[in-house]
């Protein structure tokens, strides 16, 4: 009998999850913006998170031209799926209403190949790639165990050296990759303007004036402080309370 309960009330909770995400659907689809975004936000209340809910809702906040809400949300649906393409792009013309214009200064030498190269996969892809080169070493070891012939024995040999190496290869790319979502620390400013200081008090002196939209990297805190990187290599301390960390 308690099986049968949970069963029904697993079922119902499911239910009303999609019935929530869907009524957000419709809300947006009638132009409803403000009431799409009250049904999203009460799922992610409900701590039901998705890409797709994070996509939706961020397209309400920019029918509604609200630049930091739309980025940010834009972003958290990135977190979860970074490889696609709808996200990517409506997060383009979401950036192109933002007042700041960042340069990105790019990376040079080994750190930047090694993260170009790291960075074609999200992490948990290339715990998979692993996952398969290891199936394949083993073939080529029960390939070259059960084989009669000697050159296929040393062909099954070189296989296994191969795959060892992508094996070796793919899985130090995980972990980089996993330690590099960990650290990196995105923030969107929310304030409309907000005062970068060269040192985390009122009293210092301005380095930069951001605006809402602007995408920053949070490297430490120090009471309502956050040292901030930007884009361009520039870093300050900002008002804790002037932006909102994506992760």
């Amino acid at each position: 009998m308690k099986n049968i309960l949970y069963l029904l009330l697993f079922v119902s909770q499911v239910f009303f999850a999609q019935s929530g995400f869907e009524k957000g659907n419709s809300l947006y689809k009638s132009g409803k913006y403000e009431q799409a975004i009250d049904a999203y936000n009460s799922e992610l209340s409900a701590k039901k998170q998705s890409a797709e809910l994070y996509f939706n809702l961020a397209n309400c906040y920019y029918k509604l031209n609200k630049v930091a809400p739309a980025i940010y949300n834009y972003e958290k649906a990135l977190v979860l799926n970074p490889n696609d393409k709808d996200i990517v792009n409506n997060l383009r013309f979401a950036q192109k209403r933002t007042v700041d214009e960042i340069k990105v200064v790019p990376k040079v030498g080994f750190a930047k190949l090694l993260r170009d190269f790291t960075g074609n996969f999200h992490y948990n892809t290339w715990a998979w790639i692993s996952v398969v080169f290891a199936v394949l070493f083993l073939g080529c070891f029960l390939g070259y165990y059960f084989s009669a012939l000697a050159l296929n024995k040393r062909l099954f040999f070189f296989g296994m050296f191969v795959m060892l190496v992508f094996v070796i290869i793919s899985i130090s790319s995980a972990a980089f990759e996993k330690s590099h979502f960990k650290n990196e620390k995105p923030a969107i400013v929310f304030a409309e303007m907000a005062e970068v200081k060269n040192e985390p008090q009122n009293k210092g002196t301005n380095v930069v004036v951001l605006h809402e939209g602007t995408k920053v990297y949070v490297n430490e805190k120090v009471d309502n402080w956050k040292k901030i990187q930007l884009t361009d290599g520039t870093e300050g301390w900002i008002d804790s309370d002037a932006i909102r960390e994506v992760k």
